[in-house]
């Protein structure tokens, strides 16, 4: 590693403005040993390791090379679209380059990424015509002559939602298998055999926790076998397996279901046979309606328990709907060749959901022996019902860590007050797991400020804190020259304060639900005294280096709603074995997220600004040091004229 990544390494020799670090070199070596141990014979688990590499270190090139050198076939997981282009377009042409020329490498997406040849044929034969242009069609009839995997995203006009893409794309419930008349042809069996000769696959969390829950069930397999996994951005891990370790079942997906049986029946049947499917459809979808009009209309997440309880008429109009249900796959199962037995499938495997979700419960069950949380989200047009483990430690060792023989974990946010106990424990990964911390070559020192105001500024639940939020948050924004990022907890936090601040304030004031995100952030950054008002995914992912990005203004601590199903079935959970959720629980995530937050000030050495979270009990509270001792090591002031002579200077030195 030292003749790749030392100070007269290949990197060095190669890249312009390459700066040796030691911290990328360490991790460098550390993946390699990992990668490259043999595993003892008798181990059930594969080796792991967690590095917290902090952002400017260089991270991705610091495990891509080592996995690509190890011999062994890896995956690398992402979390985000934007790290996978950024591995494609960057990095794997530089290994190519200058590291191993005959590396085959591959991104791996999930199959409604690709077209579906069959579907294709099937709608241009129809002749539905409204779902496209002359341009459009020409335009995908050219793209098949030359496309070698069908990936969607070499269509950039094409969007992932739109309808004409819905009718051709791979999904698993239309696949015809080897009866496929275009088998021959498909894009989904070449990219697998690609795919299958590749020693690096590039693949996203969703990706990787869908193929671990096919394999589960022993169907098959989504992705070919491989020895080791890297994850980036791993302090998503738990959320994306929360996800596909549980189940789920919603009335959007009882419509199409219905939807997509009445479209195949009005195309390829007739007569009688028409007839007797349309009549189970309309079955189908009065009992989905019946079903979801038992629920209360009051928009949010709430467990399912006490509304069985309640409400005893839920469970029969659930057990209407799984006749329902199957009674469609019966008479599916009866027609001649075509789509019916996936759609027949479709509908068992929905109705097994039904009946996993909406069990009765039985509240004698110890905490600390519930494996599940049910509850059930209502939103303007859905309703959907969950199963969602509580720990999903069991299920990574037995799906994940016993399959492979190592795995790498990293983020630019794992620890919490310098430790990786929280992230072990959600994961059940061991407590001497080794793990490494390399922080940050940006010199946060001299170039930003931390700024977090003091007494008497109220806390958020205190008589008054909105008002002071807002002017507080004009005068830092004044200082700043726009050029802000504010981030919020709550919509209902954003709107009131863009409500308060968009006559106060001289700057474009751009605000998330407006526009796209790819959108708001191309104007925040082109508009260099803009602000930006946002909550959720803006926390995290966010890339604006240069002085567009100058402040980030953080309204308060980012802990979670308590009343979360999920979030309350955790902490019950804790509190059965004896910890404490407040300490263990819930402020690890909201450091997380805390950093994750701030994170976005610096992306590059040369980036200057203004941290401030307006929130006083970093200082009132105990817990408040543990934020502290995470955040960057910017200096820290309460005092508002300080604020405004840095961003003096930094205006002197641009």
């Amino acid at each position: 590693m030292d003749n790749i990544f030392g100070p007269n390494g290949i990197l060095a020799q190669h890249l312009p403005g390459y700066e040796a670090r030691s911290g990328q070199l360490a991790m460098a070596k550390a993946v390699a040993e990992l990668l490259t141990a043999e595993q003892p014979n008798q181990a059930t688990q594969a080796s792991c390791l967690v590095i917290e590499a902090e952002t400017g270190l260089g991270k991705t090139l610091a495990y891509l090379i080592p996995a690509v050198l190890s011999g062994r076939r890896v995956v690398v997981s992402t979390h985000t679209r934007t790290l996978q282009d950024q591995i494609l377009q960057r990095e794997i042409p530089l290994i190519l380059q200058y590291i191993d020329p005959h590396l085959k490498a591959l991104c791996v997406k999930g199959r409604q990424n690709y077209l579906c040849l069959y579907r294709w044929r099937q709608l241009h034969a129809s002749r539905q015509t409204e779902l496209f242009t002359d341009t459009a069609e020409q335009a995908i009839e050219a793209w098949l002559e030359k496309t070698v995997h069908g990936d969607r995203s070499e269509l950039s006009w094409l969007t992932a939602s739109s309808p004409l893409w819905q009718k051709i794309c791979c999904q698993s419930h239309f696949c015809l298998g080897a009866t496929c008349p275009e088998a021959a042809g498909c894009h989904l069996n070449r990219l697998r055999r690609d795919a299958a000769a590749s020693r690096l696959l590039i693949v996203n969390h969703h990706l990787l926790f869908s193929d671990l829950a096919v394999r589960r069930t022993g169907y098959g397999e989504v992705l070919p076998r491989y020895e080791s996994v890297i994850f980036d951005e791993a302090h998503h891990v738990e959320s994306v397996a929360t996800t596909f370790f549980g189940s789920s079942c919603s009335r959007h997906q009882l419509i199409d279901l219905s939807s997509d049986v009445e479209r195949s029946a009005e195309g390829e049947l007739s007569g009688t046979a028409q007839q007797t499917v349309r009549a189970a459809v309309a079955r189908l979808a009065g009992a989905t309606e019946r079903l979801t009009n038992a629920f209360p209309k009051e928009k949010g997440r709430f467990p399912l328990p006490p509304l069985l309880r309640n409400q005893p008429d839920i469970i029969p109009l659930r057990s209407d709907l799984q006749a329902a249900l199957e009674k469609l796959a019966d008479t599916l199962e009866g027609l001649p060749e075509g789509p019916w037995n996936q759609y027949a499938d479709r509908a068992r495997d929905l109705g097994e959901r039904l009946q996993s979700i909406l069990v009765e419960q039985f509240d004698d069950l110890p905490l600390d022996e519930v494996q599940f949380t049910y509850w059930f989200e209502r939103s303007e047009r859905n309703l959907t019902l969950c199963a969602t483990p509580v720990d999903v430690a069991t299920d990574l060792q037995t799906t994940l860590l016993a399959t492979v023989i190592s795995c790498v974990f990293t983020s630019a946010t794992l620890t919490t007050a310098g430790k990786f106990t929280y992230f072990l424990e959600r994961l059940g990964l061991a407590a001497d797991t080794p793990t490494l911390s390399l922080t940050s070559p940006f010199d946060y020192q001299h170039r930003t400020l931390l700024y977090v105001p003091d007494a008497p500024f109220p806390e958020p639940a205190g008589v008054g804190y909105p008002q002071a939020l807002h002017d507080r948050m004009a005068r830092l924004i004044t200082h700043a020259g726009g050029r802000t990022l504010c981030l919020f907890t709550s919509f209902a936090a954003m709107d009131l304060a863009h409500a308060a601040l968009r006559d106060r304030l001289p700057y474009p004031l751009l605000v998330q639900g407006e526009a796209s995100r790819r959108t708001l952030l191309r104007q925040f950054s082109e508009q260099t005294d803009s602000v930006l008002f946002a909550v959720a995914s803006f926390w995290e992912g966010v890339d604006i280096p240069g002085e567009s990005l100058s402040l980030v203004i953080i309204d308060k601590l980012p802990f979670e709603v308590p009343s979360d199903p999920v979030i309350m079935a955790r902490v019950n959970r804790i509190k059965a074995l004896g910890g404490n959720p407040f300490v263990d629980f819930q402020t690890p995530r909201a450091i997380l997220t805390l950093r994750q937050g701030v994170g976005r000030l610096m992306r590059t050495a040369n980036d200057r600004g203004v941290i401030a979270i307006l929130d006083t009990r970093l200082f009132t509270k105990g817990y408040g040091r543990q934020f502290l001792k995470s955040l960057p090591p910017s200096p820290l002031t309460s005092d508002m004229e300080k604020v405004a002579a840095f961003f003096q200077s930094s205006n002197e030195h641009t």
